[in-house]
């Protein structure tokens, strides 16, 4: 067990909730999702040798933080909307705070992510192609790209395509989904479109989609639009692209990451990642992943695959928290 110092986000607030004792923490963890509550679940249960001193600083830290946040009595929706705006400018937060506040005000949508992936498959494979577009937006990228391996295979370009040229939802599309999804989602007659899709959203799809399927998603985009197609293609952050962020942020991916995710993802890939990971390790520590790369045993594509798609939501998860930047100084902005 690390030093309270060294503990990753996960264990902090597993500490967090351990320390408010077994009522107050299943309160809070009733406001978390089905990802968040797996992460803390399994991460409360790998704690070990827990000092007083690592609930004290942990504890510390978190009265800290609380003391500045200041939205006590404002409105929570124009709050979030501000900070967002603030943090990453108009034009991308106008592309998310719908999608998000539209969730947070919605039972349904809260119900869908908790649902396995087959279940929503079935549920929505009938439905016309506009809807099951604008449920599969509504999910997180991952859980959509399941949903996704679930519904029929012609269907599934027809689908990237209405997601990546779909700007935004009315309120009597809502209402629709109110009906056919016994009142998952809300609309209101008298509110604004809500952004949803788009070329991003399409992307983050097919990032977790199998490497096989993806390609014969996007090659059957081109056939139909090749333009559209190479947007999206633009879009995609794939294993190989970790090369583009910079050394400070795959010190800080690497903290993240455990070795035995690292060791099955860096099977395969060309020696210019392996050695940006190498020399953003301890020397010690990148001799023996070296060494155990090179007397492993052949693993499958699949797990090789599924170990990289972890490290690439770890990193995801990271840039949305403003805790690295993907592809790069500057995020695509050009250099001058």
């Amino acid at each position: 067990m690390p030093n309270s110092i060294s503990l990753k986000s996960a264990e902090r607030a597993s500490l967090l909730l351990l320390a408010l004792g077994q009522d107050r923490a299943g309160a809070v963890l009733k406001h978390m999702g089905p990802k968040e509550v797996q992460l803390i679940g399994s991460t409360m249960a790998s704690l070990q040798n827990i000092t007083p001193e690592m609930v004290d600083v942990v504890l510390e830290e978190f009265i800290t933080q609380i003391r500045g946040l200041t939205t006590l009595g404002m409105d929570s929706n124009e709050y979030i909307r501000n900070m967002l705006t603030s943090a990453l400018g108009a034009e991308k937060a106008g592309n998310i705070v719908d999608r998000i506040l539209l969730g947070a005000n919605s039972k349904g949508i809260e119900q869908l992510k908790w649902m396995d992936s087959r279940a929503i498959g079935d549920l929505i494979r009938l439905e016309h192609p506009q809807i099951i577009a604008i449920i599969l937006s509504l999910l997180d990228a991952d859980q959509a790209a399941a949903v996704l391996g679930f519904l029929p295979k012609n269907m599934r370009s027809d689908l990237m395509m209405r997601i990546a040229t779909l700007e935004s939802v009315q309120p009597a599309a809502l209402r629709e989904l109110d009906d056919i999804m016994e009142k998952r989602l809300s609309g209101n007659e008298g509110s604004k479109s809500s952004s949803l899709g788009g070329i991003d959203t399409v992307a983050n799809i097919l990032n977790f989609l199998e490497g096989s399927v993806s390609e014969i998603v996007m090659e059957e985009i081109t056939e139909s639009s090749a333009e559209l197609a190479q947007q999206i293609q633009d879009k995609m952050f794939v294993f190989q692209d970790l090369s583009t962020i910079d050394d400070r942020g795959i010190q800080t991916l690497l903290r993240e990451v455990s070795t035995a995710q690292l060791l099955l993802a860096l099977r395969g890939v060309d020696d210019g990642l392996k050695e940006k990971i190498f020399k953003n390790m301890s020397k010690r520590a990148a001799e023996m992943l070296r060494d155990d790369l090179e007397a492993s045993p052949p693993a499958k594509l699949s797990d090789v695959e599924t170990a990289q798609k972890e490290i690439l939501t770890i990193a995801k998860r990271m840039a949305d928290a403003g805790q690295l930047m993907l592809g790069g100084a500057g995020a695509g902005d050009p250099l001058v």
